[in-house]
């Protein structure tokens, strides 16, 4: 590539002026006022005292400029490094109150607000009431080991999410000294190093990181939708002179001011930070609630789930209670049985297998692949993910479009067209202080280069710049000419239409150059369309309404280049039973043509196009859009509100959505899906905003992602399914013995040591590796469906704990009195733990006995239940929960009733599979979808 003629240093990387001559900007200079350069301040040292009165925005003095930089002991070249230290010890970090981390204390504390949790520490707090104090001692140990258990998972992974966060923190330019006399640099720094005065540099996509004055600015607009709704961009400028009309403005009217929580959607400027942490707007508008989300799709499962458990526990003493004072004649004394019974159906290592397991599936992606997962519940909606939506740029395509030609309006090739196009992105860039050119504006600069020159474009110098933005969908630069004094030259480049509707045109004219360009992005070919016209120079600054009145220049068309690894990453996303739609921004013959270089089918499906343009989602109901969103492949012209749109509908249809985007036109949509994902290198309001952030903006990384949330999620379903199947099972059956036995078939302390050593077996759930079929499909968390499973298999296992009655009967009936019935509650001990040893083993999700086999951790768990359940009535412990040794005959009878049950549960789930065989239709339909694909 042939190198630009040298010029201002200002060109940006790799890139400097076509002319010799310097820019010339209508922005004031930083710390400039009418009368002069600003002088460094020197006052009253910030960090010894309180802010300075009038510095915070809520402050109804409105300041220049240079009274603001006074007021804060800084100045236009920034703080020194010692100074901004001092600060940061006396103002703390930049960090709001909420942000901060949860002690261990306080987090155990909050694990009580656990439904199961809570529900344990009320039957525990009834049984001390009752004087049932062996029963309340055991409840209240189950309590606090859950406790403590989850609680310490908790730390862990918000201590593994935090060191991973360090590797997208957010950071912020500031100008800072290293001494008094040294020159100022500008650097990266934590946004949580920042402190009252510091200058910093704001650009497209940054996050406004604490509440600041504007000294400069160009074009820069933001976004305040987090403090005031609003939801365009407001503009933003400096203010130089006092201005009384602004003294009564509340502070999200004045211009000068920026709020943290605010984002920049275009343009760039220079600013002072004013407040920080806690005494930020942000922080006092929404004390800590804004980093709240509402419930994922993972929790609305579980919250399912859990509180038809509850309605079963809370329902289940009464029961008992009444049964037996019915049937028996017994009265309270059964409370600690109907109690411990209740505590049976409990999954109480719910909330301790859940964060383990994700927290595990996080640290592993990180580890693995470099994907951070930010927010522990979207590593498991990554696994139910079944629609991803996604740009084409950068994702199917390489981010760098090439040219392909430049022509006129007569459609023949003019190399000034492309010149004019690259002056105008070449001054936008300098201008607008855009850190580096985007990814059109890059192709353009460099097709110029290898053209060898700029043509008659090279001898201008820039003026201002209008950058782009996604609702003009246009950039201007202002240019000037040596020797024409007088005159001003905009070059306007952009969207066909958008440039076409600021053009002087008649009718028939624009109907023909839309036509010409229709032909072009039909071949799958992206455009540019270039005007320019000629304005007399004035001193003010240039606005939107002087795009008008253009004259025509031509048409830079640009092929976009496949991602080599698209197609495959393609083919394996759609035989996980992963939809991928293209949400873009583009014309729909470029999206179509990329579709089909990558093999993503395009056609009609159900009487509905395969691509969808932006007006057709304008024109549909919600309830429309869902159904057309189902079908649809590709959505083109899009704006950032109809990706919002479009993603809202696809989640009302009842599909899990992923939404990949990296930039701040892809913020609307990453809040609206189940799952936001965003590439390391995204803007930083777009990577604040993500719940999972990749290494790279690569399909590749996604299905990783999407492979470690299902082994998570699979592992969460399998330990709900066993354990709830088996607590129904044997609740069912103790309520049974109990009403036809003259005794209660177990003590309530025996209950309970029975329940915690499954507990502590169903640990292994979390470092378990599913099954090769969990992987194969989305991973959703039904009630109905659960409650399908675990009330077969809970009969069947009740059957199995009441055929032990017989058992006992033959191997006991020479027993008589207390040895009797000591016997039988050992008996019936060691016949349940090996029960839910059995179902570990045969449940486990896997359709194959190879599958099956494969669960390392749940077979030594299984094996290591089954020891204590033979071994423990014959200890010494044995006699203290009121248990004695056993006959061999029951252990010879005991494994034809286990071989038996062995052989009915391994039936029963192959008849399951038979009249349930969703699961295995999607799998044969996802094959078949990658086999077509």
């Amino acid at each position: 590539m042939s190198s630009v003629p040298e010029g201002s240093a200002a060109a940006g990387p790799g890139r400097t002026s076509p002319g010799t001559s310097a820019s010339v900007t209508p922005f004031p200079a930083v710390g400039t006022s009418p009368s002069g350069p600003v002088p460094e301040v020197v006052g009253t040292e910030l960090g010894t005292a309180d802010p300075p009165p009038g510095t915070g925005p809520d402050s109804p003095q409105v300041k220049t400029s240079l009274q603001i930089l006074r007021s804060l002991d800084s100045g236009p070249r920034g703080l020194v490094e010692a100074r901004a230290e001092e600060r940061l010890t006396r103002f703390g970090e930049n960090v709001l109150p909420a942000w901060r981390p949860v002690s261990r204390p306080r987090r155990f504390v909050r694990s009580l607000r656990d439904p199961f949790t809570s529900v344990l520490l009320c039957l525990g707090l009834v049984s001390a009431v009752v004087s049932a104090w062996g029963t309340a001692c055991v409840i209240l140990a189950l309590v606090g080991v859950s406790c403590l258990l989850r609680s310490t998972e908790e730390h862990r992974a918000d201590r593994s999410t935090a060191a991973l966060r360090e590797l997208v923190a957010t950071t912020a330019t500031v100008v800072r000294r290293a001494s008094a006399d040294a020159a100022p640099r500008e650097r990266e720094v934590p946004v949580a190093d920042l402190v009252p005065g510091d200058v910093i540099r704001l650009g497209p996509g940054d996050l406004v990181p604490a509440d600041v004055q504007v000294l400069r600015a160009g074009g820069l607009t933001v976004h305040q939708s987090a403090l005031t709704g609003e939801s365009a961009p407001v503009a933003k400028h400096p203010l130089d002179a006092p201005d009384p009309a602004l003294d009564g403005a509340g502070p999200f009217a004045r211009p000068q001011l920026c709020f943290q929580g605010s984002s920049v959607t275009s343009g760039s400027g220079t600013a002072v930070i004013v407040a920080t942490g806690g005494d930020t707007r942000f922080a006092a508008a929404h004390d800590g609630r804004a980093r709240q989300r509402g419930a994922s799709a993972f929790d609305r499962s579980v919250q399912g789930i859990s509180w038809t458990l509850i309605r079963f526990m809370l329902l289940t003493p009464p029961l008992v209670l009444m049964a037996n004072a019915a049937l028996r004649g017994r009265g309270l004394e059964t409370l600690p049985f109907a109690v411990a019974v209740a505590v049976g159906l409990t999954p109480e290592m719910l909330p301790v297998i859940v964060t383990t397991a994700l927290a595990r599936g996080a640290a592993r992606l990180a580890r693995t692949s470099g994907v951070i997962v930010k927010r522990l519940p979207a590593l498991h909606d990554l696994g139910a993910v079944d629609v991803l939506c996604l740009d084409k740029t950068g994702t199917l395509t390489e981010d760098r479009p090439v040219v392909e030609e430049a022509v006129d309006g007569s459609d023949l090739p003019d190399p000034g067209v492309l010149g004019w196009a690259a002056l105008s992105a070449l001054w936008t860039l300098q201008l607008a202080e855009l850190p580096a050119p985007d990814a059109l504006d890059e192709a353009v600069l460099d097709a110029a280069d290898e053209a060898g020159g700029w043509g008659p474009s090279a001898a201008y110098e820039g003026v201002a710049a209008l950058p782009f933005d996604p609702v003009r969908r246009v950039a201007t630069a202002v240019l000037r000419r040596p020797g024409r004094v007088g005159i001003h030259t905009l070059v306007t480049k952009g969207a066909v239409e958008a440039v076409l509707e600021r053009c002087a045109l008649d009718g028939d004219e624009r109907e023909r150059l839309l036509a010409l360009a229709g032909r072009k992005a039909e071949s799958g070919l992206r455009l540019l369309a270039v005007a320019r016209a000629d304005r007399p120079a004035r001193p003010g600054a240039y606005t939107p309404a002087d795009e008008r009145g253009l004259t025509f220049v031509g048409l830079v068309a640009l092929r976009d280049v496949p991602t080599p690894s698209a197609a495959d990453a393609l083919g394996v996303l759609a035989r996980r039973g992963v939809t991928v739609k293209v949400l873009t921004g583009d014309h729909p013959g470029t999206a179509a043509r990329v579709c089909q270089d990558l093999g993503l089918r395009t056609d009609a499906v159900g009487g509905v196009d395969g691509i969808v343009t932006a007006e057709l989602v304008d024109a549909l109901s919600d309830a429309e859009l869902a159904r057309v969103a189902d079908r649809a492949t590709v959505f083109a012209r899009c704006t950032p509100e109809h990706k919002a749109r479009i993603v809202s509908a696809l989640r009302a249809a009842g599909h899990t959505t992923g939404f990949l985007g990296d930039g701040v036109n892809d913020l609307p949509a990453l809040h609206a899906a189940d799952v936001g994902i965003c590439p390391r290198n995204a803007v930083d309001v777009a990577r604040e905003a993500a719940d999972v952030v990749l290494a790279e903006k690569d399909l590749t990384a996604i299905d990783r992602a999407v492979r470690e949330g299902r082994h998570s999620s699979g592992n969460i379903a399998t330990y709900l399914r066993i354990t709830l199947s088996s607590n129904l099972g044997n609740v069912i059956a103790m309520l049974t013995a109990g009403l036809m036995l003259p005794f209660l078939p177990m003590l309530p302390a025996q209950v309970l040591v029975q329940n915690l050593c499954f507990d502590a077996a169903q640990l292994a759930f979390a470092f378990d590796r599913p099954a090769a079929s969990a992987l194969r499909r989305p991973t959703v968390l039904r009630s109905r469906d659960f409650l399908r499973f675990i009330t077969g298999f809970g009969l069947l296992n009740a059957a199995a704990d009441l055929a032990t009655f017989g058992v006992l009967a033959l191997a006991l009936h020479n027993a008589a009195g207390t040895d009797g019935e000591a016997a039988f509650h050992a008996g019936w001990f060691t016949e349940n733990l090996l029960t839910q040893a059995l179902v570990l083993v045969l449940l486990r999700t896997g359709r194959s006995a190879a599958e099956r086999r494969a669960g390392g951790p749940l077979r030594a768990a299984a094996a290591g239940l089954a020891v204590v359940g033979v071994l423990l009535p014959v200890t010494p412990l044995g006699p203290l929960l009121g248990m004695s040794a056993l006959p061999p005959l029951y252990y010879l009878l005991l494994g034809s009733v286990l071989g038996l049950y062995a052989v009915g549960l391994t039936a029963a789930r192959r008849r399951y599979e038979r009249r349930h065989p969703a699961g295995v239709e999607q799998e044969r339909s996802v094959r078949k979808a990658g086999a077509e694909l």
